[in-house]
């Protein structure tokens, strides 16, 4: 035996003459649409991508927030520091110079964690005093900002690569220019020294850094909480559909009674009225199945015993006519027999068209009547009846399902050919009044009185004095039929009928116009 025998390699392998085949060929993967997705999963996933897509950019903002806040304090002081030092600044005999004692000097510098820095320039842009290395700002024509006198300025630098807070000033030197009246009218630009101060952002990266731990460090706590308190909120959220599903595992199997729909929330009641009406559906299928297995049983009890008798009685005949007629009696019980399982498929197959869903073509009504009565004529000449057909002028044509529409017409006839007596006659009639299709079946018969006309419809049901088999299904398979096709059954004396005794019966169904679709429609 190798493997393909044993089951290890499917049979429709691919692999190719000499080569050798795997042991185990894994399955192919479940398609996506067919994998299983979890509610409650789903819902968690929509709720927490969000939350941990934000919490990175709350950190992202909060430290920028805190750097902010944290070069508020730095700033303030960073400008005392230029402002005072801008103060020393003086012209003494045209040159430009920095009355900063050495103490002072100290004062300025001292800071145990950030590294300060000083630099005073005259309106040249030589050198005065300070810190020769602390860059420069923007000249004065291209700062219009710093060009102000006395405004103090913030700028971002670095003094040898390290990353320094700047605040300058410019101080005019000539203060009385702009107020004397003999100045011309085109005066030269003010003289203009430079101050500014620096200072590294130690400070300010270690008050930023405290800022954030206080804002993020109860974020981590609160996290798991928040987490927790949304995990046991859609737990909760979802109970329902776990109790809903308990119900309907606790039921019994033959209980297809509705779901109370006042105990599930708003958003499940479209569902479950949806399965209430699947399980409406289902229970009158059941019922209808239920019901054709009753009748059934109950009226196939009196062929087959009839069927059953009648052998006996053949087998106990030693007679050879009696045997002849105890056979023929048993012909006559097998045909009765089989006309009655054959309605009563036809019943269920009518009752049963609704829920597989009836297929409607445009049908010519005539045409159909004409076929079926002609299927129909050997059986009226053994019964000594004259069958006819009187056709419409016009093509009458109906939306229909034409086997069962065929059904129809056929129990009408065999039902007036079994109550017409020999001699007398059965017309079937198509015509048209107004928009309305009619298909009429008129006989000579005994009629139908007006009080019998509603019961006639109805399973197995009889009319008391008559002497015509039958099985009492006939007409319940018309009415059946015609309720498809929206057709409605009336039942009248037939009007031609001059006989007391015989006054006829008129079957009339009317059939809806047909629905015509336009070819402009969208």
């Amino acid at each position: 035996m190798n493997d393909r025998d044993a089951g290890l390699v499917p049979p429709d392998s691919d692999f190719p003459a000499g080569v050798p085949e795997p042991l185990y060929v894994p399955p192919n993967p479940e398609p996506e649409e067919s994998i299983q997705h979890s509610l409650f999963g789903e819902i968690l996933d929509w709720m927490l991508a969000p939350l941990l897509l934000l919490w990175p950019m709350s950190i992202a903002i909060t430290y920028l927030v805190a750097k902010s806040i944290a070069n508020q304090p730095f700033d303030h002081a960073l400008e005392d520091r230029v402002t005072v030092l801008a103060q020393q600044v003086r012209e003494v005999d045209g040159a430009i110079a920095s009355r900063l004692p050495g103490s002072a000097r100290d004062i300025l510098r001292a800071d145990d964690v950030d590294s300060v820095y000083f630099q005073v320039l005259d309106a040249r842009g030589a050198y005065v005093d300070g810190d020769r290395e602390l860059p420069r700002p923007r000249p004065p024509d291209e700062d219009r900002e710093g060009d102000k006198d006395g405004a103090v300025h913030f700028r971002n630098d670095a003094v040898h690569g390290t990353p320094v807070r700047v605040a300058y000033l410019y101080v005019n030197l000539d203060p009385l220019h702009s107020a004397d009246a003999s100045t011309p009218l085109d005066p030269p630009p003010p003289r203009k020294a430079l101050v500014q101060v620096a200072e590294t952002l130690d400070k300010r990266a270690l008050l930023a850094n405290e800022i954030i731990k206080g804002v993020i460090l109860p974020q981590f706590i609160i996290l798991p909480i928040i987490l927790a308190l949304v995990w046991f909120a859609l737990s909760r959220g979802l109970s329902p559909l776990a109790e809903l599903q308990e119900r309907i595992r606790a039921r019994s199997s033959d209980d297809l009674s509705p779901i109370d729909s006042r105990q599930v929330p708003e958003e499940i009641s479209p569902l479950v009225g949806s399965l209430n009406d699947m399980l409406g559906r289902l229970a009158q299928t059941i019922d209808m199945q239920k019901r054709f297995i009753a009748d059934a049983a109950h009226q196939m009890k009196t062929p087959l015993a009839g069927m059953r008798m009648q052998s006996e009685l053949a087998l106990r005949q030693l007679d050879p006519d009696e045997i002849h007629r105890s056979l023929e009696q048993l012909a006559k019980s097998s045909e009765s027999a089989t006309r009655l399982v054959n309605q009563l498929l036809a019943l269920a197959r009518a009752e049963n068209q609704p829920h597989a869903g009836l297929a409607f073509e445009d049908l010519e009504l005539g045409a159909l009547a004409r076929a079926v009565v002609q299927d129909w004529v050997q059986a009226s000449f053994a019964h000594d009846i004259d069958l006819g057909y009187e056709p419409h002028d016009e093509p009458v044509n109906i939306a229909g399902n034409a086997l069962m529409l065929r059904e129809l017409l056929s129990n009408l006839i065999d039902n007036a050919l079994r109550y017409t007596p020999a001699g007398g006659s059965v017309t079937v009639r198509v015509r048209r009044d107004g928009e309305h299709a009619l298909l009429e079946v008129e006989d000579t018969g005994p009629g139908i009185a007006p009080a019998e006309r509603a019961h006639v419809f109805e399973r197995f049901y009889r009319i008391l004095g008559s002497s015509a088999s039958g099985s009492g299904l006939g007409l319940a398979i018309v009415r059946e039929i015609a309720q498809q096709h929206g057709a409605e059954v009336d039942i009248f004396y037939n009007p031609r009928s001059h006989s007391k005794k015989y006054p006829g019966s008129l079957f009339r169904l009317t059939f809806p116009p047909p629905v015509i679709e336009s070819d402009d429609a969208p």
